[in-house]
């Protein structure tokens, strides 16, 4: 049963990687864009989580926690950009 499980919920991350990127690509604007990166972001960082489950190496939950931190500071200074314009 936890098998099934893992295996929908790699499917359900990669399919949430196709949107994104999707979005990424189609996205109008400079807004529209940063969301998309931030959506993947937050896609991998589940990812990473969901791989350090399945190999029992907890370490990789440190990574990701990081990478989250990370990736809020990013989208921080890029709304800051973004609000003062051209």
């Amino acid at each position: 049963m936890a098998d099934i499980i893992l295996q929908i919920a790699v499917v359900l991350i990669f399919l949430s990687i196709v949107f994104g990127v999707l979005r990424l690509v189609i996205g109008k604007t400079a807004i529209d864009r940063v969301v998309a990166i931030d959506m993947l972001t937050v896609v991998t960082i589940s990812l990473i989580a969901l791989y350090a489950h399945i190999s029992g190496r907890f370490v990789y939950l440190d990574v990701a926690l990081v990478y989250g931190l990370l990736s809020f500071l990013a989208v921080l200074a890029i709304a800051r950009f973004l609000e003062r314009g051209p």
